[in-house]
């Protein structure tokens, strides 16, 4: 079979299994709180306003499975979604949506207490198999995601960055923005070399970033 014949095995294969049920599990504010390591995880990460939870709205399939908010820094706790599975068994995988970091009006004491819950997590969460890093197309990695990419980098945690909102751009700037996302990820040593840029609104790059999360869990 043809390297182009996988790849479209592989969208078909996503496409089936976000089709089928996708519940919300719980909030876990604190790691005490984190449900039982035993399904494989896939989390995303980005900057607050970075458009997260209109992207796994999209990635979804559905309208109001992550809460969108227009107060930046709002959610401070992992959320848990279940992917797949039956009624009696286990789901097939889980998502988990990552707190928003970099919101400059956040209290320093919100911004302590997402570097510890964030780290813990990433360092001591066995069965979370990739980190989604998300990227605003508009204005690239800036120096508050590269701490995070860092804090990745630290934890051997693999993670592949995923640029948002590429419908807001002209092709040809998104073309420099994704060659110089893809030099830097290049340089770390826990990323993908290669990324997704994707548009909630449009659906550009949402099938492939289905087959994406699918690839890191299989």
């Amino acid at each position: 079979m043809s390297d182009e014949a996988d790849r479209e095995e592989q969208i078909e294969q996503a496409r089936r299994i976000f089709a089928g049920p996708i519940a919300f599990l719980r909030s876990a504010p604190s790691l005490k709180f984190l449900p039982d390591p035993v399904v494989k995880e896939v989390a995303f990460a980005g900057r607050s306003n970075v458009g997260k939870s209109s992207l796994l709205n999209a990635l979804t399939n559905r309208t109001g499975l992550a809460r969108t908010s227009n107060t930046p820094g709002r959610t401070q706790e992992l959320n848990f979604f279940d992917v797949g599975g039956s009624e009696d068994g286990p789901p097939l995988f889980r998502l988990v949506d990552m707190p928003g970091y970099g919101y400059a009006k956040a209290p320093k004491d919100v911004v302590k207490q997402w570097r510890f819950l964030v780290n813990d997590y990433l360092r001591g969460r066995a069965v979370l198999k990739r980190t989604l890093l998300l990227i605003d197309a508009r204005h690239g990695i800036k120096d508050v995601d590269r701490d995070i990419m860092k804090m990745l980098d630290d934890a051997a945690v693999s993670y592949r960055i995923v640029l948002t909102k590429a419908d807001k751009i002209k092709a040809s700037a998104l073309e420099e923005v994704t060659a110089r996302t893809i030099a830097e990820a290049r340089t770390r040593p826990a990323a993908h070399p290669e990324i997704i840029a994707t548009s909630s609104e449009k659906g550009m790059g949402i099938a492939e970033l289905r087959a994406a999360v699918v690839e890191a869990i299989d």
